[in-house]
């Protein structure tokens, strides 16, 4: 099994006027291996279904990344296996906040994403939804 990282890049060339740090990249290569893919992750318990109870965009990501962090795991496999995500925000002023947490979780990683402004999510309460495709290694 193997994953190719195409034009690796870091946001902090890119996107010079915001905060951000994110190891990402343009193109990603597989061949092999098992394929995983996730339902957009919420800030939410996985066992219980309950909302974090804050309205922090930042809090809540660290909450989503560390679902998506706990799913991998579970399955076999480590975040370096990320390879696509897709960040929902429902206020594109979460924007730096959301991908500075998010830049912590996939240090040296370089999945390739996308992100997009929404209305809304699934439930009221949810600023950040991050669906995710990792490929484990046979």
């Amino acid at each position: 099994m193997s994953i190719t990282r195409y034009r690796k890049f870091n946001t902090k060339v890119t996107y010079p006027e915001q905060n951000l740090d994110n190891d990402l990249c343009h193109l990603v290569a597989t061949r092999g291996g098992t394929t995983l893919y996730f339902r957009g992750a919420c800030p939410q318990d996985l066992d219980t279904a309950v909302n974090l109870g804050s309205h922090d965009p930042a809090e809540q990501t660290h909450k989503v990344m560390s679902n998506i962090k706990q799913m991998i795991e579970e399955a076999g496999g480590r975040m370096e296996h990320l390879v696509k995500l897709v960040v929902y925000l429902t206020d594109v002023r979460h924007r730096e906040p959301v991908y500075r947490v998010m830049g912590e979780y996939i240090k040296g990683v370089h999945p390739v994403c996308t992100g997009l402004t929404v209305v809304a999510l699934a439930r009221p309460d949810w600023l950040v939804e991050i669906d995710a495709t990792a490929v484990i290694p046979d």
